[in-house]
């Protein structure tokens, strides 16, 4: 297959580029209530009637559990150089709590294995929003207690497999967790509720500074750091006022964890928009910053959208969206997002580990899956990584969202964000357009 080229000609990445993909438990496992596994907030949540499309479960999924040497053979022909993955809480601590499950761990040293047999280093996610339902009952990220259980689990994950993995991530986008679980609604464990939504923001970012603590406590040799999604947040034009609505709109989407996590504080402007009486501010106790900010390796960026702010705080759509209606496809965002962390935050390494749209694949009877759109998407965005790269930021690796079509949440089945189609009937496995177009990217370093 021919590469394309960007407009000034072929791109090339730095030699050592670690070309990736990612998924997560939840999204790709299933065995839902095999080997020990307990019940997580998204077994739950699925379950009651209405809250995803179709009903869909995780139950199956993508039955990667049964699978994964297949799919890690897939990665193994794409040329991947390293896999973002998570490991499910749950199926290591069925009740979030006590000795850990050794059937589960057995399955990731197996996952693990497989990934150093084929020569794909791996990056585990200790957190991908599977909370045990039984910690969910004793008030989940509501309770300060349940930051306290996590660095419980994520030393028992770092004491069975830290030999194995070189890159650690400990909470995957604890914005969304915030926003989707506890202000919209519509993730597990399905709250409105801004005030208890902050303080599980609060707790969130403490766990991972606790996670951290551990693996330092333990003499842990990997690397560690957060993943957060960020957003760039533009005024929809030059007034004071759209600036100033744009400006604590970042203080939501993006400060509230990056100056936490890299500079030890809080932004004041969401301080102060929250009010002293909010559950977050009297939540903060005196050493949780310095916790909060224990020093991290690298930092996980994850893009998929741009926001666009107007005077009176409102949001408006600038660019045509994806499938999923929320998703503005915006390449320059990442160059913006990417050159600005550098900016304001120094030189401290980054890696995206995830980037990528649903597109509406058909599987047509000769076996194959004509995704062009999502080709698309990745050159413009590889596109503008790769000048984040030259503008002097320290872009480590990429990986595309997502290696399979999984559940995709309260979504369901009906998104498929994957490189590979994946036939739920059957769990046949394909590859699309675009695995064939990535497999050459890695191997040209760039096209």
């Amino acid at each position: 297959m021919s590469i394309p080229t960007g407009p000034a000609g072929p791109l090339r990445f730095p030699r050592d580029f670690g070309w990736g993909a990612a998924t997560s438990a939840y999204q790709i496992e299933g065995a839902a209530k095999e080997d020990g596994r307990g019940e997580s907030v998204w077994d739950t949540f699925s379950r009651v009637p209405g809250r995803t499309r179709n009903g869909d479960t995780g139950d199956v999924a993508a039955d990667h559990y049964h699978r994964y040497a297949e799919d890690l053979d897939l990665m193994r022909d794409l040329g991947l150089r390293s896999y973002r993955f998570s490991i499910s809480w749950p199926r290591v601590q069925p009740d979030g709590t006590g000795a850990p499950n050794q059937r589960g761990l057995d399955f990731y040293r197996r996952l693990l294995d497989g990934l150093h047999e084929r020569g794909i280093a791996p990056m585990a996610t200790l957190f991908h929003w599977d909370l045990p339902q039984a910690l969910q009952d004793a008030g989940g990220w509501e309770s300060r207690d349940t930051a306290h259980r996590f660095a419980d689990y994520a030393d028992a994950v770092f004491t069975a497999l830290g030999d194995r993995v070189p890159v650690w991530l400990t909470i995957n986008e604890p914005k969304t967790v915030v926003q989707n679980g506890y202000l919209m609604g519509h993730h597990a464990p399905g709250r409105q509720d801004p005030d208890a939504a902050y303080l599980v923001a609060h707790h969130l970012q403490l766990a991972h500074g606790l996670a951290v603590r551990a693996l330092r406590a333990g003499n842990g040799t990997g690397r560690i750091g957060p993943a957060l999604n960020l957003h760039p947040c533009y005024p929809t034009d030059d007034s004071p006022e759209a600036t100033a609505a744009a400006r604590l709109y970042d203080g939501y989407e993006n400060r509230l964890y990056l100056d936490s996590l890299l500079k030890g504080s809080y932004p004041q402007d969401v301080l102060a928009d929250l009010g002293p009486q909010s559950r977050m501010v009297r939540g903060i106790r005196d050493d949780d910053l310095a916790v909060i900010s224990s020093p991290v390796d690298l930092l996980a960026v994850q893009y998929y959208t741009p926001i666009y702010v107007t005077a009176d705080g409102s949001t408006e759509h600038r660019w045509p969206t994806s499938e999923a209606g929320w998703q503005q496809i915006y390449p320059d965002g990442m160059y913006d997002i990417l050159t600005r962390v550098t900016r304001d935050y120094g030189p401290i390494p980054l890696t995206v580990t995830e980037n990528g749209l649903p597109t509406p694949d058909t599987l047509t009877g000769d076996d194959t899956v004509d995704d062009s759109g999502r080709i698309t998407f990745l050159r413009d965005h590889l596109t503008a990584a790769h000048r984040a790269i030259s503008a002097g930021v320290p872009l480590e690796s990429f990986h595309v969202w997502s290696m399979l079509d999984n559940f995709e949440w309260d979504e369901g089945y009906d998104q498929r964000w994957g490189l590979v189609y994946v036939d739920y009937a059957t769990q046949r496995r394909v590859l699309k357009r675009s695995a064939h177009w990535y497999r050459s990217v890695i191997a040209e370093g760039g096209f």
